[in-house]
């Protein structure tokens, strides 16, 4: 329990140290849902360990229906995580996370369904997230990478570096662009609507023929 509670402090230190809007470790306590979902996981993760995996659920669930956020008690998480505002976070059984990471709203760090055993990605520390990412398999973003908003990452990310897009694509690595676009959190192609071209343009080609044999 001792350790824990140290792991606990650390989770607030780092907010503190990363969230401008924070003003005192109270007022984490007390308002920010991102940690009282990791408070909760860390309880959750001490009951999974010692083979109480019905009480570890149970806890787990319970931490979704207040916060929005969903972590597996199975999941290894480091010190320092902060999940900032939290809402749509799904954290699957056998993911891995390293030191002071950051996770934004809606991400996913989740499995394509194809693996057993490992089936959900492993973070290295000091990796940043954004908002509605999703980090699908059992590989690795290396330490200090960054993941663009609503990026969809489907292979690894060597460390420091960015990943953007749907598929992500690597943008910039250890300071040196990579691609010619740098990180652009906001211009990302959608896979749904490029799909939904490709059917509207075979569609118009079909309509034209259709009405040439007429």
């Amino acid at each position: 329990m001792a350790n824990i509670i140290e792991i606990i402090k650390d989770d607030i230190r780092s907010i503190q140290e990363r969230d401008p809007a924070a003003r005192s470790g109270f007022e984490i306590m007390l308002t920010y849902s991102g940690i009282h979902a990791v408070i909760m996981y860390r309880v959750a993760h001490a009951f999974q360990n010692a083979g109480l995996k019905t009480v570890a659920r149970i806890i787990s669930q319970f931490a979704r229906f207040l916060t929005g956020i969903e972590i597996h008690p199975a999941a290894k998480i480091g010190k320092g995580l902060f999940i900032d505002h939290g809402m749509g976070v799904v954290i699957g059984e056998t993911t891995e996370i390293g030191d002071n990471c950051l996770l934004y709203q809606g991400v996913t760090l989740g499995g394509t369904g194809k693996d057993t055993g490992k089936r959900h990605p492993t973070l290295g520390d000091n990796v940043m997230v954004g908002a509605g990412a999703k980090i699908l398999g059992p590989f690795k973003v290396g330490d200090g990478a960054k993941i663009a908003a609503n990026a969809v990452v489907l292979h690894e990310v060597p460390p420091n570096c960015t990943a953007v897009g749907a598929p992500a694509r690597l943008a910039k690595c250890n300071g040196k662009k990579v691609m010619k676009n740098d990180l652009d959190q906001i211009h990302i192609p959608d896979p749904v609507s490029q799909e939904l071209c490709k059917h509207l343009v075979r569609i118009e080609k079909l309509e034209k023929k259709i009405n040439e044999l007429k």
